[in-house]
């Protein structure tokens, strides 16, 4: 099978395990840099060109599209689709999942339990700050990742500064409750096929309250419980990814889902757990080709 792994760091760890994970199992697996793809229409059919060739010869992709590329990586996966391709994530999964408020709507309306949220309309903030009271409430930039535009206010009055701010920047963000019983803590599951192949408990630095192992956090292998198993899966499929990285607090309540990520990280969960997911992901385009 001829599979192209969409990625602009060719040496990047996540790529470089998924381009042997594809060889060991004998598929012709290659690494197709999205910027220098060429999206053309051509007698009413999508043609792709990757420098100075025509790509016809593939099978499936599997897309790495970083947050700086979502447009553009998502157009490329939009037109691998309609030409047939197979793709382990949708272009519309991955644009549903990085749009942050769009996900948690999705996400709601799927019964997918989460923190409260709220989207920062440009009117009305202080009513809308007045509802988390004096509690502290974290703020995050619609599109940030890997823990950055995620900023922790301890009361209103820092909340209200930082909102302003933002507002008058014309940024885009949500607020949401702060779950303090997580102490810095949150659970990774990595989902293949509908299934949770890996989970791990990422714990923050001791001055740091986002758990990123980005952010410098560290991490170690778990078990999931049947809810929260339950949940990352339910939340893939909301999303429609076929792979994806769920991420979850442990609450008084239960289990709330923070995030979905369409293009998880690879190295973390890897070393962490010592599960090969790179292989269970060329499985899942196998078992789909």
């Amino acid at each position: 099978m001829n599979i192209a792994i969409l990625s602009r760091g060719e040496n990047l760890y996540s790529t470089q395990s998924i381009l042997k994970a594809g060889e060991a199992n004998n598929h012709k697996i290659a690494v197709i840099d999205p910027t220098f793809c060429n999206l053309m229409i051509e007698n009413n059919k999508p043609i792709v060109q990757y420098h100075d060739e025509i790509i016809d010869d593939l099978h499936a992709i599997i897309p790495r599209i970083g947050a700086s590329n979502t447009y553009y990586g998502t157009a490329l996966v939009r037109h691998f689709e309609a030409m047939g391709l197979f793709t382990i994530a949708s272009s519309q999964g991955i644009l549903q999942s990085r749009d942050k408020w769009t996900s948690f709507q999705i996400l709601s309306k799927a019964g997918i339990p989460m923190p409260k949220t709220t989207l920062g309309m440009p009117y009305y903030i202080e009513a809308f700050l007045k509802d988390f009271g004096e509690k502290p409430v974290i703020i995050k930039l619609i599109e940030g990742t890997h823990g950055q535009g995620v900023i922790l206010c301890n009361d209103y009055k820092n909340a209200l500064s930082t909102v302003e701010t933002l507002q008058t920047a014309n940024v885009k963000f949500v607020m949401q409750e702060f779950i303090a019983e997580s102490k810095g803590t949150d659970v990774r599951a990595i989902i293949v096929d509908g299934q949770v192949v890996a989970a791990m408990k990422r714990q923050s630095k001791s001055d740091d309250f986002r758990s990123n192992l980005h952010r410098g956090g560290f991490a170690t292998k778990i078990e999931l419980t049947t809810e929260e198993k339950n949940i990352a899966i339910a939340a893939a499929k909301a999303l429609h990814l076929g792979v994806c990285g769920v991420d979850i607090l442990r609450s008084k309540r239960g289990s709330l889902v923070l995030e979905v990520n369409s293009t998880p990280g690879l190295e973390g969960i890897e070393t962490t757990t010592k599960v090969n997911v790179s292989k269970n992901i060329i499985e899942f385009i196998a078992r789909n080709k």
